[in-house]
């Protein structure tokens, strides 16, 4: 019986590992948001500040968003649809994505705060 006891414990933590890893790095992109929370929303329906509410972003084409935000002619005609990749670009360097966009933010140089961030504001924003 003990050659079944072996695969049975492996396969228990192959699907437990995941939402550790998971756990910890939504806690890390939460952290990393508080950067972002003095302008940006993430609730259903919450309010826009200097920047828009980021609720349901991914998958929308930027400057779009019937939030009642008013967004920049550059990010309006910059065709961006948000998924993970347009998000980390933007995330990286706002002004080098999108040249003329009014967001001041820096960006988050370190590709696993970027990671992190985009991991919590999806789930964090449906």
């Amino acid at each position: 019986m003990k050659p079944l006891i072996v695969p049975a414990l492996l396969s228990v933590l192959t699907v437990a590992a995941p939402s550790v890893v998971l756990a910890q790095d939504l806690a890390a992109g939460k952290k990393v948001f508080r950067r972002c929370n003095a302008c940006h929303t993430l609730e259903e329906g919450g309010t826009n500040k200097v920047g828009p509410n980021l609720w349901n972003i991914f998958g929308s084409t930027a400057g779009t968003r019937t939030n009642g935000f008013k967004y920049s002619k550059a990010l309006k005609s910059s065709g961006i649809i948000w998924d993970d990749s347009t998000m980390s670009a933007y995330l990286e360097n706002p002004r080098g994505t999108v040249p003329k966009t009014r967001m001041s933010f820096i960006g988050l140089k370190k590709a696993d705060q970027r990671d992190a961030v985009i991991n919590y504001l999806r789930s964090a924003t449906r």
